[in-house]
């Protein structure tokens, strides 16, 4: 199954459908040079630098699957002055628009849980109404990081379409992971279960990334500046501050310092070997925005699963419309 990734940032979307049989990532694009260089170190090339809007769809290969965790920051609740009509807000018209064009099988898009209750729910309607009349059927979820064993309390909704002629059924997958000692489902993993194998970054170690802001630890109760409780998932990572050193950054579970950009990777659920190829604030940001993998591989593997129950069948990881275009 062919993807095409748009505002694919470090690739946490990407990397839990490539961590999936039966899917393989054929191009992706972001504007962020820091996203696009990291993307290529860890996935070999592939991402476009460039503004989604500039790209025309004929300059985009054909696509059994088209992923798109669009720009939140209109969305957000970090983002105080929200509104509908912020310009940041109308990029996943740009995901409609190549959804449009290469009609693939399915699209797979996240963004932020305040997407779910802008306007009254408003906004998210709207955006569901215009995937589909492009012809899907679509359904959509706030999943909980923390429920499929990544240590983050991280809630974010997922918007799953599917093309209507295939008359196929999208199920949300499973919690593997649960706050509830009765379900029979192992425990949330909490943060310092997560970073107890890492060494200490001001020790002799061998790990890329494992560097952390001097930032002065406050305790007010406020976001990065809370303490952590070593026995429980953190809070969610977040992207707030820039590009300068401002980056907001959790405290590590031992409330002395702040976590390293390795740490922090490890709390979304990103491999020891993923390297984020750009300085140490950049690299937090794009931790910060990205997909926790381990979240989009459970939803790669929900949507192949609907694929395969529809009758899409796979042949060496390629779809039989992929063979006919071929």
């Amino acid at each position: 199954m062919k993807v095409v990734s748009l505002f694919a940032g470090a690739g946490g979307l990407d990397l839990g459908f490539k961590n999936t049989s039966g899917f393989v990532l054929t191009w992706a694009n972001d504007n962020d040079p820091d996203a696009v260089r990291t993307y290529n170190t860890n996935f070999g090339g592939g991402c476009v630098l460039a503004d989604i809007s500039t790209i025309a769809s004929s300059e985009i290969p054909d696509a059994d699957i088209v992923l798109g965790g669009f720009p939140c920051q209109g969305f957000s609740v970090a983002n105080t002055g929200r509104r509908s009509d912020d310009a940041r807000n109308a990029l996943y018209l740009q995901m409609l628009r190549v959804i449009e064009a290469k009609r693939p099988l399915a699209f797979v898009a996240e963004n932020v849980k305040g997407l779910t209750y802008m306007e009254d729910g408003e906004v998210l309607r709207r955006i569901v109404q215009d995937f589909e009349l492009a012809g899907y059927d679509v359904v959509w979820k706030i999943l909980n990081a923390a429920d499929y064993g990544v240590p983050q309390r991280r809630e974010r909704v997922f918007i799953v379409g599917l093309r209507k002629d295939l008359r196929a059924q999208f199920r949300y997958p499973e919690p593997t992971h649960s706050n509830e000692r009765d379900t029979g489902l192992p425990q949330w993993v909490s943060v310092g279960q997560a970073l107890m194998p890492l060494p200490d970054p001001d020790l002799h170690h061998t790990l890329s990334n494992h560097t952390y802001s001097k930032y002065k630890l406050r305790f007010n109760g406020y976001l990065g500046h809370r303490m952590i409780d070593p026995d429980k998932p953190a809070p969610t990572i977040t992207a707030r501050g820039d590009n300068r050193g401002g980056v907001v950054v959790l405290h590590h579970p031992s409330n002395e310092r702040r976590m390293s950009v390795r740490e922090l990777a490890t709390v979304q659920s990103f491999p020891l070997d993923f390297f984020f190829d750009c300085n140490q604030s950049a690299a937090y940001r794009l931790i910060g925005n990205a997909v926790a993998p381990r979240v989009a591989e459970a939803v790669a593997t929900a949507l192949r699963s609907a694929l395969l129950a529809a009758g899409s069948t796979f042949a060496e990881g390629v779809s039989v419309e992929a063979r006919e275009r071929s």
